[in-house]
């Protein structure tokens, strides 16, 4: 028996020892520790005292405490992923809850920068209006007189009616000084014939199901113009009513470019072409209108123009973007007097053009007006924009050239220099030179309507010969002639340049003058003619947004009057995403049912 249970023990050990290893604990000692601690307070068995049915209990017990214990760890454990899990979740919220206030402070940051710039914005305008009230309804004597003050005076009316539309966009409410000053309208002659336009609602029915009954009617009038002819659109939007529910139903009013205002688009859009198009001053409109039967003061159409100018900003501002999406740019300048107010002199402001090259598919142009000629306003204008610009040698441009742009010179500017040699003294070199020019020319008639690889091949073949034996021949004469003489400084015109001049040579895209932008400048030497001077700064700026939208319409061959009138009628409910539709490149006529 003492062997048995002396054999008893060894079993029990190494089955202890066995499922300490295989668990991963430490040997027996470890293992049967607990049963020698104070803290279980059991007593420990005598296995020498033990049967095996005992022992046996003893194993299973011991094996059941032991998957017990697994049990437990493994519950530990999925509880300590849970809680890892948790932890995760917290740490993503807290992560995404940092990221909600990082945006919310950005969001701040931009409302009040926004802020900043319309407060900013509101001090500057509410100045330059108080200026130009002060000029325009100040004392008479500090005003000029004659053409030019009315001249003056119908360019400070528009830019106070520019400035207060701009308030009433910054601040999202009608001005309510501009609300105040609203002159009370005179009824329309009656001999004026008139035109109805009905609006009724869509549906007639009621909400509860009733029929609605017609009730009366609300009757708007705006003044018309087809050319030639006044005439008095009547816009009646009838009441509709329930009698069982007492609801009132009604068409709403149309969007309009000037709310409850006077004029018609089409009416806008006639004194808009008419000044910037026809140059035809307001104080001559004003007569002509008063012959047609209609009274309309020049503050009155004043007033139109501003508000016009500011509403069709966006648009000339949409066209800038577009042309710059081209690597091909024209640029021409041309010199404009402007007046500010309260002085009676006139300095030099200039008037820029900028275009798509002759041979890209957009016809297009951008005017803008700056105060002086520096290249700065060039490289404002421009931007970033990397592409081949077409200019004259003005040195204004120069810059641009540093900035990654390619300079393409003007061969008409280096022909019209041989050209004023010759008209001057008959210069036999000067003759030699424009032959040699106009055979170039003559290849670039050949070439117009050819595609763009293919009128690159023809002037490697014809015209690069042609400007090697020119070069040549320029060079040997200018060692014949003195420095300073008429004859020197033609050639050194296009020595000096001849690698722009020729680099129209290695692209199709590129013409080989800068003639088309000149063409789009002529109109404004037409006008500038009528206008004498632009008003100020705000005026110049505003004919060159409204002369580039009337001008590129002419390019795509549209009507300005008809292009004018139908943007201006869909302007008010245009959304911004989509202003590119309304830009003349773009533009078709809205059918109405």
């Amino acid at each position: 028996m003492g062997q048995f249970y002396s054999d008893g023990c060894s079993l029990f050990i190494l089955y202890a020892m066995n499922c300490g290893l295989q668990s991963g604990h430490a040997p027996i000692a470890c293992s049967v520790q607990p049963w020698h601690t104070d803290s279980m307070r059991l007593p420990v068995p005598n296995l020498d005292q033990m049967d095996a049915p005992a022992l046996k209990q003893l194993l299973q017990e011991m094996e059941a405490e032991r998957q017990q214990m697994r049990v437990e760890h493994e519950q530990a454990v999925a509880e300590l992923e849970e809680l890892r899990a948790e932890r995760e979740q917290l740490e993503h919220e807290v992560a995404a809850t940092e990221q909600i206030l990082v945006r919310r402070d950005q969001m701040l940051a931009c409302q009040q920068d926004e802020i900043r710039f319309k407060d900013t914005k509101i001090a500057q305008l509410t100045h330059e209006i108080a200026s130009l009230r002060r000029y325009r309804f100040g004392k008479k004597g500090e005003q000029l007189s004659g053409v030019q003050g009315t001249l003056l005076e119908e360019a400070v009316d528009e830019d106070i009616a520019a400035i207060e539309t701009e308030l009433e966009l910054l601040a999202g409410v009608p001005s309510v000084a501009r609300a105040r000053r609203q002159p009370k309208r005179r009824p329309m002659p009656e001999h004026l014939p008139r035109i109805e336009y009905h609006h009724e609602p869509d549906s007639t029915t009621c909400q509860c199901g009733c029929q609605l009954q017609r009730i009366g009617e609300d009757v708007s009038e705006k003044l018309d113009f087809i050319p030639g002819v006044l005439r008095v659109e009547r816009h009646v939007r009838g009441k509709w009513a329930c009698k069982k529910c007492q609801t009132l139903t009604q068409a709403p009013v149309p969007a309009h470019v000037i709310d409850k205002g006077l004029p018609s688009t089409g009416l806008l859009a006639h004194v808009l072409v008419a000044k910037y198009t026809d140059h035809l001053p307001l104080y001559r409109q004003e007569k002509i209108f008063e012959r047609a039967g209609m009274k309309l003061s020049r503050s009155t159409l004043a007033d139109w123009v501003g508000t016009c100018g500011v509403h069709l900003q966006p648009l000339a501002d949409a066209l800038r973007q577009a042309i710059l999406a081209h690597r091909v740019v024209h640029a021409d300048e041309t010199p404009v007097q402007m007046l500010k107010p309260g002085t009676k002199k006139t300095h030099r402001a200039y008037l820029w053009a900028y275009a798509p090259g002759a041979f890209e598919d957009l016809r297009a142009v951008v005017y803008d007006f700056t105060e002086g000629r520096a290249g700065e306003h060039a490289r404002a204008f421009l931007g970033d924009w990397q592409g081949s610009l077409i200019c004259d040698d003005y040195s204004g441009y120069k810059a641009c050239f540093t900035q990654g742009m390619t300079e393409i010179g003007c061969m008409a500017h280096a022909r019209r220099k041989f050209f004023e040699l010759h008209a001057s003294n008959k210069s036999q070199l000067a003759e030699q030179a424009l032959h040699y020019i106009g055979q170039l020319y003559e290849i670039e008639r050949q070439a117009k309507d050819l595609p763009s690889e293919e009128r690159r091949r023809l002037r490697q073949e014809q015209a690069r010969p042609l400007t090697q034996a020119l070069h040549t021949w320029m060079l040997a004469q200018r060692g014949r002639v003195p420095d300073g003489s008429a004859t020197g400084k033609a050639l050194d015109y296009s020595l000096k340049r001849w690698a722009a001049l020729t680099r129209y040579l290695d692209d199709g895209q590129l013409p080989i003058d800068n003639n088309h932008i000149e063409q789009q400048i002529r109109p404004i030497a037409i006008g500038r003619n009528n206008w004498l001077f632009a008003g100020s700064l705000r005026a110049g700026k505003r004919a060159a947004a409204i002369m580039t939208l009337v001008q590129s319409a002419k390019l795509n061959g549209h009507d300005p009057y008809a292009y004018l009138k139908d943007v201006l009628t869909r302007l008010p409910t245009q959304p911004a995403s989509r202003i590119d539709e309304l830009l003349p490149h773009n533009w078709s006529p809205q059918t109405t049912d």
